[in-house]
């Protein structure tokens, strides 16, 4: 009787697309949702083409990040971070190639997006702000797409649930808290492109071709960042292995799973073969992962820190009584429990809005919005734990390879430094949540669920907007003493920052310029700005930034490699807008190039110093 009910829902499902080319109604929909599998909550309808509703939410979507990313860089520049990412990426454009020419701890992928828009383009720093503003503006409308795959088939108004959900990213995207080229964010945009492809790829019962390039897609994400890309692979290539073998256990077809593990390991083949050829399998492996884990992995310890927070007990208590109280209310019919039911499901979040009224401190601000998201990730496991019971999809095991991913991802800098580019992942587990929640409640809980919709983003929105604008997450550099400063010189055209450090940095150019031919070898320490990018001169030693996850020399070294590159010319910074000294044993390392340099010129904010007499350099010191 059940697979004669399944067969008339099927078809009559397939009737009704051939002729209208509409999704199914609400009540349809809940009575085939256990019974089939093309109606999967998260399964979009691609025989439903966009409304004008839709590229209007579209574009105000990506017009509002784009925004908000211009905005950033016409107000801060981080020289630290922007000097690593351009200046390497110059060099890549001259022909150097890194780990086999120079120390490289990072994968290669954004040094070469934005080394080809060098090439393409020119050195003009205002081509790498619309870069950032383009990737973030559609990182965020991606995001709404997956919102309205994952939403749609499990909450009435899907399309106003996603929306609100995806409005906090013009302020929260991936680009827009650090504005600047970088890999993080780059990162995260594929991982979009590879979940949404995911999701797509089961609606249409994995095609062959369709599944190998999906499979593809998800390994570069790993040739963006080591931790959050791997973590996304290996999630999702064990969700594939899983799904296949259920698959082969009910004796059904497997050839799309497999086909995607085939597209994994063939993308992963060709990217290890591409840079054996290149760099060499060895030198990549060396510095991008056991130089990199030695110098960046962090304790257990810091791991399981956000986890330790007191008050994270109370939020998961406030939301499992919420979610119980709307279960119960739903049940009875009666109303009156819903808005305590929405006010404790929503406690967390209000609380990150209401504290912008308590508390005037930056950071203790950030820290009520960044502490949902162990409370989000925890929540979330819980759902998808219980979601499992109906059956594996990858609509049903997104949540484990999104939470992995993040996990992966707070590798780097735990949950402080590490999420700034990473909150579409947020979004689309709060999208999963809410679809449990309207799953448990019924029918009668769509207003609760999209009134809770509205509180979550408006709170996101608005504290993320504070979060952004107080550049909270920034404040290893200073970024809010001094008048606004723009560049005049042609290559850091669109370059703003508050303090002395442009006008300072455009009289090194033009002091060096005027004094130091171009075929002369220089030591820029510590290496924060963007020098060979502006003057276009050709790096020659082999370390362009002097900090502990980046320079593997130590001073003895350097010294040396200064002598046997004969560089000829020496650049000190005295103060740096990078907060603390990332120069490992500097006076020891001073000391010892002192001993190679002499004294030329002491500028505002830069001593030059030039090889003594006899060293072989050109116009030494007589």
């Amino acid at each position: 009787m059940t697979e004669d009910l399944e067969t008339f829902f099927r078809n009559m499902r397939g009737l009704h697309l051939a002729f209208f080319g509409k999704k199914t109604n609400r009540l349809e929909a809940c009575a085939t949702e256990t019974m089939s599998e093309t109606e999967l909550p998260g399964k979009p309808a691609s025989e439903e083409r966009w409304a004008l509703w839709d590229w209007a939410a579209a574009l105000f979507l990506f017009l509002g990040t784009l925004a908000v990313v211009v905005w950033q860089n016409s107000r801060l520049a981080v020289l630290w971070d922007l000097s690593y990412v351009l200046e390497n990426s110059y060099r890549i454009s001259l022909g150097d190639f890194p780990y086999r020419d120079f120390p490289f701890p990072y994968p290669p992928a954004t040094f070469l997006i934005q080394s080809l828009l060098i090439r393409l383009t020119g050195r003009v720093f205002f081509h790498h702000v619309v870069y950032c503003a383009m990737v973030g503006g559609l990182g965020t409308v991606l995001t709404w797409r997956i919102l309205v795959h994952v939403l749609r088939g499990a909450i009435p108004r899907f399309r106003l649930v996603a929306f609100l959900l995806a409005a906090p990213l013009t302020v929260l995207g991936i680009y827009s808290v650090l504005p600047h080229p970088f890999y993080d964010p780059d990162c995260t945009f594929v991982i979009l492109c590879g979940v949404l492809l995911l999701l797509q790829l089961e609606h249409k019962n994995f095609p062959s071709r369709r599944a190998f390039f999906t499979g593809i897609v998800c390994v570069v994400p790993l040739l963006v960042k080591q931790n959050a890309g791997l973590a996304f692979l290996a999630t999702a290539a064990l969700a594939a292995v899983l799904l296949l073998a259920g698959e082969a256990w009910r004796r059904q077809r497997v050839a799309g799973y497999a086909w995607l593990l085939a597209g994994m390991a063939a993308g992963l083949g060709a990217a290890m073969l591409l840079l054996h050829v290149t760099v060499r399998m060895g030198n990549y492996w060396r510095w991008t992962i056991q130089f990199a884990t030695s110098r960046r992995l962090p304790q257990p310890s810091d791991m399981v820190a956000p986890y330790e927070n007191p008050a994270l007990l109370l939020w998961i208590a406030a939301f499992a009584a919420g979610a119980l109280l709307l279960w119960h209310g739903t049940r009875l019919g009666r109303r009156m429990f819903s808005l305590p039911a929405v006010a404790l499901l929503a406690a967390p979040f209000a609380w990150a809005l209401l504290y912008l009224f308590v508390e005037d401190d930056p950071s203790e601000r950030a820290e009520r919005l960044l502490a949902l998201w162990p409370v989000v990730l925890i929540v979330s496991l819980a759902f998808a734990l219980w979601n499992a019971r109906r059956g594996p999809s990858f609509a049903r095991l997104l949540p484990f390879i999104l939470i992995g991913t993040v996990q992966g991802a707070f590798l780097s800098q735990q949950l402080w430094g590490s999420t700034y580019a990473i909150w579409p992942l947020l979004t689309i587990l709060l999208a999963g949540i809410l679809a449990e929640l309207f799953r448990l409640a019924g029918e009668t809980s769509v207003r609760e669920i999209e009134l809770l919709a509205g509180v979550v983003a408006l709170s996101m929105l608005i504290s993320g907007g504070f979060y952004v604008a107080s550049h909270e997450r920034l404040d290893y550099a200073d970024l809010t003493n001094g008048e606004m400063a723009r560049s005049a010189l042609p290559a850091l055209a669109g370059l703003s920052a508050r303090g002395p450090w442009i006008p300072e940095f455009e009289e090194l150019v033009r002091f060096t310029d005027r004094e130091i031919p171009r075929d002369q070898g220089l030591l820029m320490i510590p290496g924060e700005d963007l020098f060979y990018y502006t003057t276009g001169r050709r790096p020659r030693f082999p370390v362009l930034m002097f900090d502990h996850t980046i320079n593997p020399y130590s001073p003895e070294e350097i010294a040396e490699i200064a002598r046997r590159r004969n560089i000829c010319w020496l650049i000190l910074k005295k103060n740096l807008q990078l907060n603390g000294d990332p120069v490992e044993d500097r006076s020891r390392l001073l000391d010892l190039l002192r001993g190679d340099f002499a004294p030329v010129q002491s500028l505002a904010n830069y001593d030059i110093y030039r090889r003594n007499a006899g060293s072989g350099c050109p116009d030494a010191a007589p």
